[in-house]
């Protein structure tokens, strides 16, 4: 089965329980309300589960045979802020996710198959084998690329903003980056132009607690980097960067204050890269203790067993949402694996643009 496919509705299912892959990932007109419905915690769990397994295949299974080659960045433990922000997004908005954030591309409606073709730089991936990580975007389903070098994105997405602001669109753009990646001037610069102009802005850092292997004590002299967004006139939050249902609840109030026209906000997501910064990184200088303590935190566990206990799912739903999860994965890896390589000329192709150029024609977006 293929992964979960954009359409224009927000609709789950009606299947058993254990079926839960949605049919529809974002809403056309309806923003969600305070507090997520059962269907919507059910579809939390879904994309949390499946981040982490396809997270998994890729890292220590795909990585490690050899067929994926190049740096592999992945948010095992760090889900939760991807699935409870994304998941909240309605037709027109857009997110720019960063290397991190693999949910935010399956609930967007990138297909689970055609991302693990492009991580295996096949043909037919969204890239057509010119990259194989993450740096894939879709306008018609609001999703912008990453740019590597993090901070970069801080700009696009107030240039984002500013344009639906001149529509007299009521869109927000949510943008992802690290806790290294705010220092860098571009954010602040982001951040100060966003506030001055009221864009409808979401600033999620993602505080795990490295820079590649730098900590966060080397990093800045302020307890809380959520201190930034007041200095800079917008709300500054710092929340449990590893629970899912309050990154959901931090994020809805951004969002709602950016549809108000009422400007941006600032949100520290406080969480654990429960990994090397890339598969080629043991993090030897992440103490083995502080990994388990960071373990005891994960964030679908904590969900999981947050459902099972309000009866929202049973333990046997639970385990055919894990079935069905392995399935999708086993799907989307054989499909990727019996998919064709590039051809060489087609490394000619895109360079330039032709008569049918991009900004040439009319964005249905």
């Amino acid at each position: 089965m293929e992964g979960p496919q954009h359409n224009k509705t927000n609709a789950v299912p009606q299947r058993d329980i254990g079926s839960l892959m949605p049919v529809s990932t974002t809403s056309k007109t309806r923003a969600p309300s305070g507090q997520p419905d059962a269907a919507t915690l059910r579809r939390m769990l879904y994309y949390l589960k499946l981040t982490r397994e396809s997270e998994f295949r890729i890292e220590r299974v795909l990585y490690r045979q050899g067929k994926i080659v190049g740096g592999v960045y992945v948010g095992r433990g760090q889900e939760a802020m991807g699935v409870g922000s994304a998941i909240q997004l309605i037709e027109g908005d857009v997110a720019i996710p960063s290397h991190r954030d693999f949910s935010s591309f399956l609930i967007r409606g990138i297909p689970l198959r055609e991302m693990f073709s492009n991580w295996m730089a096949r043909a037919n991936g969204p890239t057509r084998g010119r990259e194989n990580t993450l740096h894939i975007g879709d306008l018609k389903r609001g999703l912008i690329p990453i740019i590597s070098p993090l901070g970069d994105t801080c700009p696009v997405a107030c240039g984002v903003a500013l344009a639906f602001k001149q529509r007299k669109r009521k869109n927000v753009v949510l943008v992802h980056f690290g806790e290294g990646t705010s220092s860098r001037g571009d954010v602040h610069e982001a951040m100060n132009m966003a506030a001055v102009m009221k864009l409808a802005v979401v600033f999620l850092c993602n505080n795990n607690a490295y820079a590649y292997s730098t900590g966060t004590e080397k990093q800045y002299a302020v307890k809380d980097l959520a201190v930034r967004g007041s200095a800079y006139g917008m709300p500054g939050v710092k929340v449990d960067g590893n629970d899912v249902l309050a990154v959901y609840h931090v994020v809805a109030q951004a969002i709602a204050r950016g549809r108000e026209g009422k400007g941006p906000s600032f949100i520290e997501c406080k969480t654990f890269r429960m990994t090397g910064h890339s598969a080629h990184d043991a993090a030897e200088y992440v103490s083995r203790k502080l990994l388990k303590q960071w373990e005891t935190k994960d964030p679908i566990c904590r969900l999981e067993k947050l459902l099972v206990a309000r009866r929202v799912l049973s333990r046997s739903d639970v385990q055919k949402m894990e079935a069905q999860v392995q399935n999708e994965v086993d799907e989307a890896v054989s499909y990727a694996e019996s998919s064709p390589l590039p051809e060489g000329p087609t490394a000619l192709e895109g360079v330039y643009c032709g008569e049918n150029c991009w900004w040439e024609r009319t964005l249905d977006y």
